[in-house]
């Protein structure tokens, strides 16, 4: 297996963790991050690390079933994803978990579903969490 071609990089700094900052090198990523008040935060004005991951997976995967839908000479027709990513805690320590939810007011629910299990199939993010966290697809 040969190795891969990176075809982009982002760059990012995180300051503080969970109560500092997070920049892109190129400015255009600059927030404040925050504990969530459920997480005994002080509700103060910022992002945090689930919702960046939630943007990014909802963006790639929204990506990916244009893609496949391409591929299979489906017309979606308009279609949002949403990402809600959770904050878990088990017995054996911290993790998240996903779900991703498919909403498609043009299509069928049965074409929908897979759409979503194609693109769960070829999105980055998807492969890169595969057997790591929990992932949930939902069509609504």
């Amino acid at each position: 297996m040969t190795t891969p071609t990176a075809l982009y990089t982002a760059h990012a700094t995180s300051k503080g963790g969970r109560g500092g900052n997070v920049k892109s090198d190129d400015g255009l990523i600059d927030f404040n991050l925050t504990v969530p008040k459920t997480m005994g935060g002080d509700g103060a004005r910022g992002t945090n690390p689930e919702q960046l991951f939630a943007a990014g997976y909802s963006a790639c995967f929204a990506g990916a079933l244009g893609l496949v839908a391409r591929t299979q000479g489906v017309n979606p027709g308009p279609f949002t994803i949403s990402a809600d990513v959770s904050f878990l805690k088990g017995d054996d320590g911290y993790g998240i978990g996903v779900k991703l939810i498919g909403t498609f007011p043009e299509l069928e629910k049965s074409k929908a579903e897979a759409l979503m299990t194609a693109a769960h199939q070829v999105c980055p993010y998807s492969k890169a969490t595969r057997g790591n966290i929990p992932v949930e697809l939902t069509v609504v």
